[in-house]
Parts: C-alpha cells; structure tokens; sequence
C-alpha cells in the first residue's frame, strides 16, 4: 500500500529525536569553542590521559567481549543440544533476557556485596585464611571491571549466537557423516566456517555493548576517569576546571566514531551471515 511507511513514523521519529539529533549536536558542539568553529576540543584527544582512557576502553571491551563470547558460545551450545521446548533453553533464555540488562547502581551494589572490600564472600574468604586483596583492591581498577561487564556479556552472547546456532541443521551433519566424514570434519569443514561470521558480528556486538557503558563504571569509580564514558563524565561535571563541556562532546565524537566503525563491521558479518544460516 502506498501509505504502508506511514507505520513506521513513530520509529523514525523516535530515532531521530533521540539517536540523530543528540548526535548531530554533539558532532556541532566538538567543533565550537567560544561561539565560534575550532579545532581545540578535538586536539584536546591527543593529550596522554585522553589517549590512555582511550586505550583502557578498548582494553576493557575487547576483554570482556572475548570471555564473554566464549562462554556464552559455550552454554548458548549446550541448550541448542537439548530439547527446543525444554525447560532448560525456556529458563536459560529468559535469565539472559534479565541478567543482560543487568547493570548500573544495582550491578555495581551486588558485586560490593559480594566481592567487595567488606563484601560477603571477602569476608568469609578472609576468616579462612584467604585474603582476594592482598595485592590492592583490584575491584575499582580496570580488571575488576573486566570481571563486572562479563557478567552482563555472557547472557547478551547467549541471546544474539542462539539464532546462529539453530540455523545449523542437523542434515548437515548427517551429510557429512554419509560421506565418510568425522565429527572433526564436520567441525572443521562446516560448522565452523558457517559460525565464525556470526561469531565475529556477535564479538563486536559485545565491544560495542561495553565500549558505551557507563552507569555501573560510574557507581564503581566515583574518582578519577580510567575508561573514556568516565572521561566525559569528569568534563562535564568538573567544578575545577571550568568550560570543559565541548571537550566532553569531543570525547563522546570520539567514541560515536568507534562505535560507528565496529556496528558497521557487525552489519557487514551480519549480512554475510544471513547469506548461509536462512
């Protein structure tokens, strides 16, 4: 029908207003220092702290994403073996729906209360003789982070690599077997090549997902900017240095321009994906 696109007004809309337009003006605003276009906000990226929490994100990301792709190929294999229907794939999927939107205050208090300084387990670890901090409180620091998103990446991994591992079809396999193939070669020759592609997409997924991450960072590390979203946060609200507000958008240009290329790898995989698992 002619006025078909008329259903999608509302998406468009809400795209637009909360997705083009703060970036539009964030990408304006990099470039603005006292009414006027400058380059000064974005030289500011070239600072050796800038560069480091730069570093530190992608360190962050990249390891968290890989744990958290591994496992979660790992257990979102173990439901595909089992039933479709089963209680296993039902009450696996629907945690991951939860605990993958896990995070913020909420994640940040339950791991203080648990793994924390005075948390549950540090405590009972400590009264039998086992002391996680001896070598410093490595909760608030870059690896304890790398600990905290792979909480959340895990189940993320299960729900976007479980459509990739249903469309392998077990003739597949059978074929394979027919033809006087090994279970390594059918690992090797066609499951393997068919899900390396949405593996990668899924993987770049995860970076992207802790690249942009702030809330449970923030409730975590209340000083100091080790990764770039804490950065912005430091920029925006300083009240030491004043005026910083536009190098803040500079920042966030910066990770807009990140994020942008590693979507677009993921859509190009996605596509490739589509291509074989249909």
């Amino acid at each position: 029908m002619p006025l078909a696109w008329l259903g999608a007004v509302p998406f468009l809309g809400f795209v637009g207003i909360f997705l083009l337009l703060p970036t539009a003006i964030v990408t304006i605003e990099a470039f603005a220092s006292e009414g006027r276009l400058s380059l000064i906000n974005i030289r500011e990226l070239s600072q050796g702290y800038v560069v480091d929490s730069f570093v530190n994100s992608v360190v962050l990301s990249t390891a968290s994403a890989l744990i958290g792709a591994v496992f979660g190929a790992l257990l979102a294999y173990a439901v595909v073996t089992g039933r479709s229907d089963g209680w296993l794939r039902r009450s696996t999927t629907a945690a991951s729906g939860v605990l993958a939107q896990a995070g913020g205050v909420t994640l940040a208090f339950a791991f203080l209360a648990t793994i924390g300084g005075e948390g549950l387990i540090t405590v009972f670890l400590r009264d039998h003789g086992v002391d996680i901090y001896a070598n410093g409180v490595w909760l608030y620091e870059l690896r304890g982070l790398v600990l905290v998103y792979t909480y959340f990446q895990v189940p993320l991994m299960v729900l976007v690599f479980l459509p990739a591992l249903d469309g392998v079809r077990v003739q597949w396999r059978e074929a394979t077997v027919t033809l006087g193939g090994t279970t390594w070669d059918y690992w090797r020759h066609v499951a393997v090549p068919l899900l390396t592609p949405p593996f990668l997409g899924a993987t770049l997924l995860l970076f992207a997902n802790a690249f942009s991450a702030y809330a449970t960072a923030a409730a975590l590390i209340t000083q100091g900017g080790i990764i770039v979203p804490l950065q912005i946060r430091t920029a925006l609200t300083s009240e030491v240095l004043l005026g910083r507000e536009n190098i803040g958008k500079a920042l966030a240009l910066g990770m807009i321009v990140v994020v942008t290329v590693v979507m677009t790898l993921y859509a190009l995989l996605q596509r490739r994906t589509a291509r074989w698992l249909r």
